[in-house]
């Protein structure tokens, strides 16, 4: 028996089959796009160093390759705000199709760079600047994945519907770390001069399949009834900042803990675990893998879960048990033991899904149609270069003032936590909501915690 749509969508012709292939090629456009931008944090954490900045000391050669890497969350916002200006003007579809080819093209020109021995400083300013495109599409691309899901769906499975699309994340995730770790197990000389190339190059190939996805996709009936009516805003950032302030920095907030937790859980733990416990590269990323592979299931779940109890409880439940995982994640991977390490990983995404699950509808819903696009990627992404993107250099400035102990990585993961959990208890609980071109607009106070 199908669920009752959205009041709020007028095609009468939207059946759970015609949903289930938007959420699907959300789903696959959005692995992709994710593929693209993890493969960079990888080879940061364990390539880049040596290939790019080689002059450097191994701390600093690491900090500079993490440097590189923060990039490209600095120029998420930008591509939030540029692609949110179109994505409500123009339509989600177009702007999605274009945030692939961006990454797409950047992933594997990363693949064609010539490295420091080759052609000096420019290596590292190229990689810079493509690291840059990477980010400025990615920037542009949750918003508009997510908003095609949610925007198709039906009221009481928004949450659902979107956690589907954010599952894209670890399963981009999941093939990046697993054709790296593939890669990887090349003779160290054949993997530094030509192997560590190749998962790059891979990107043209999946930009191809991403394409043909997504040219098939029709665009949101939401966003087509706003067209119809022409009712769209002439500058959609000025009416986000103007009407919806608040919840711009509540959806900044709601993104520390859970930003910064996976970037310390994913990325920095690699240099951490090889380059301190010396740790084998395989047996760390072994344990990305399989905490991927589990957050594939984990994340629709909880999506599924804040469908029935709410957006607020899922979430702030995660944060709770980030800020009481926060040391015990390091106690674990201290051992120096492959199966702790890889349990530490598998616990820290599984609490990292109960925020992220929930995450894309609830920031969906506290905007309205004609915003929408530029309200959630602005929010979503503002977040990023202070949370994620500075996470992996704060955490080994932090571990080298430290003299290698961890615990002021943990203290800086509950200062995040600490963060989310005053900007979720402050937001109006939405999943109750209709998302008709008002939505926004209802009593927040009225339905905060119904």
């Amino acid at each position: 028996m199908q669920s009752c749509p959205d009041p709020s969508l007028t095609d009468s012709s939207l059946t759970d089959r015609s949903v289930a292939r938007v959420v699907l090629a959300s789903f696959i456009g959005t692995t992709i796009e994710w593929y693209d931008f993890f493969l960079y944090g990888t080879a940061a954490a364990l390539v880049f160093n040596r290939l790019f900045f080689p002059t450097y000391d191994p701390v600093a050669g690491q900090m500079a390759a993490f440097a590189t890497y923060a990039v490209g969350f600095f120029a998420r916002p930008v591509g939030g705000v540029v692609f949110g200006h179109y994505g409500d003007k123009l339509g989600r579809k177009s702007m999605l199709v274009t945030t692939l080819m961006l990454m797409g093209l950047a992933t594997f020109l990363i693949g064609l760079l010539p490295t420091y021995d080759q052609i000096g400083m420019a290596a590292p300013a190229l990689l810079v600047l493509l690291r840059f495109v990477q980010g400025f599409g990615v920037g542009g691309e949750w918003g508009g994945a997510v908003l095609m899901a949610v925007e198709h769906g039906h009221r009481g499975r928004r949450g659902l519907y979107a956690s589907l699309v954010q599952a894209g994340v670890p399963a981009g995730l999941l093939l990046a770390t697993a054709v790296f770790n593939l890669f990887s197990l090349l003779p160290e000389e054949a993997f530094f001069r030509w192997g560590w190339r190749l998962p790059f190059l891979l990107g043209i190939g999946l930009l191809a399949v991403g394409l043909f996805i997504r040219l098939k996709v029709l665009e949101s009936p939401l966003f087509t009834r706003l067209q119809d009516q022409r009712s769209a805003v002439r500058v959609p950032i000025w009416e986000v900042l103007r009407r919806y302030p608040g919840n711009v920095l509540l959806a900044m907030g709601a993104r520390f803990a859970e930003n910064g937790c996976f970037y310390i859980f994913t990325v920095f733990v690699l240099t951490y675990a090889t380059s301190h416990l010396e740790m084998s590269k395989a047996s760390v990323l072994n344990g990305v893998l399989v905490a991927s592979a589990v957050q594939l299931f984990v994340i629709p779940a909880f999506g599924l879960w804040s469908d029935t109890v709410g957006r607020r409880p899922v979430y702030l439940g995660g944060a709770l048990a980030l800020a009481l995982f926060a040391f015990p994640f390091f106690w674990l991977v201290d051992t120096g033991s492959s199966l702790l390490a890889g349990v530490a990983i598998l616990i820290g995404l599984v609490i990292h899904s109960a925020m992220y699950a929930p995450q894309a509808a609830f920031f969906s819903e506290l905007f309205g149609t004609e915003v929408r696009y530029s309200g959630a990627s602005i929010g979503y992404q503002l977040a990023s270069p202070l949370a994620g993107g500075l996470a992996p250099l704060i955490a080994t400035a932090l571990l080298q003032t430290s003299g290698g102990r961890p615990w002021p990585v943990s203290v800086y993961l509950l200062v995040l936590t600490a963060i989310t959990l005053l900007a979720v208890w402050l937001a109006a609980e939405t999943h109750r909501l209709h998302l008709g071109d008002s939505v926004a607009e209802a009593d927040q106070t009225e339905v905060r915690r119904k």
